[in-house]
């Protein structure tokens, strides 16, 4: 377990991060939000151990944070990934491994499974300056991981990626869902509400919201959104869907051999959208819940905290 206690961080008079009370429990894949200057990467920074709290104390698993014993628990993915152009893929990773301490023989058998899990396996004779920024990204997450830490941090691990590198991205840190507590942060809220457990909303450096994806959107009455995909007739569909209770906008488009359908409406809808379609005899191909107002929505939470 991670545990912030009346956490601040002052710089003279400006303080970046105020009484921050925290529990972060083990396996959790935490997302930060807010702002410019809200005060996420301080805050991800002092999880690291690269930064002491000006008031307050972090424990990572009963350690203090600063301590050497604390930052051997942690991986940190920076802005900016940590890598030298003229090292290569394979090189490099080991590199990191033995900087933290790691044996030969486990740094072997773990720089295997690192290269596999971060689809570097192709790459891994490369110079790290030919890579793509896709590629460095994912050797900046595999540095991150190569000695197994308890605690992994990201600050924007999806920065400058193109959308099927975000997509890859995302699926590596799900990947990593319960094996490593993750806190990271990132200005795509859509991709923070599909890969987190829990969000915590940071406005000034105090600690606005917190909650999961669907409480925060009822928190600050965001309309859910939804995209049911399915082998139906457009119309039918259409109006079997606008007939359920809580449902407020629909519209349909052809995808290929199936209806894409957008639904709008209050509370959770999946379950009722999903047996309908059933019922109907349809075959569901997708039912994914998006939240595109929630950026907005959230936005206005911080500015009114």
């Amino acid at each position: 377990m991670i545990v912030l206690t009346g956490v601040s961080k002052w710089y003279g008079v400006h303080a970046a991060v105020r009484d921050l009370d925290l529990a972060i429990e083990a396996g959790e894949q935490i997302g930060l939000v807010g702002l410019n200057g809200a005060g996420k990467t301080t805050t991800l920074r002092m999880l690291a151990g690269l930064l002491r709290p000006t008031i307050g104390r972090i424990r990572i698993e009963g350690r203090d944070a600063v301590t050497p014993g604390a930052r051997a628990l942690v991986g940190l993915l920076p802005d900016r990934p940590p890598i030298y152009d003229d090292m290569r893929v394979e090189a490099f990773l080991r590199f990191a491994g033995r900087l933290r301490g790691m044996r030969p023989r486990a740094l072997a058998r773990r720089l295997e499974e690192v290269l596999r899990r971060c689809g570097l396996g192709d790459v891994r004779d490369a110079p790290l300056g030919t890579l793509s920024h896709g590629y460095r990204q994912r050797v900046g997450i595999a540095q991150a991981i190569v000695h197994d830490p308890t605690l992994l941090v990201l600050d924007e691990p999806i920065s400058g990626l193109d959308p099927l590198q975000i997509v890859e991205v995302r699926d590596l840190l799900r990947d990593l869902r319960g094996e490593h507590t993750v806190v990271l942060s990132s200005h795509h809220l859509g991709e923070l509400t599909q890969t987190c457990d829990r969000l915590l909303v940071l406005h000034e450096g105090r600690l606005a919201a917190e909650g999961t994806p669907d409480e925060l959107a009822q928190r600050v009455g965001a309309p859910r959104e939804l995209v049911v995909r399915a082998r139906a007739d457009a119309e039918s569909l259409e109006a079997t869907l606008r007939a359920l209770p809580g449902i407020a906008e629909v519209r349909t488009r052809a995808v290929g051999g199936a209806v894409e359908a957008w639904v709008r409406g209050e509370g959770e809808l999946r379950p009722s959208v999903a047996r309908a379609v059933v019922e109907a005899g349809w075959d569901l191909l997708l039912l994914e819940a998006r939240q595109s107002e929630l950026e907005q929505a959230l936005q206005r939470l911080e500015e009114g905290s």
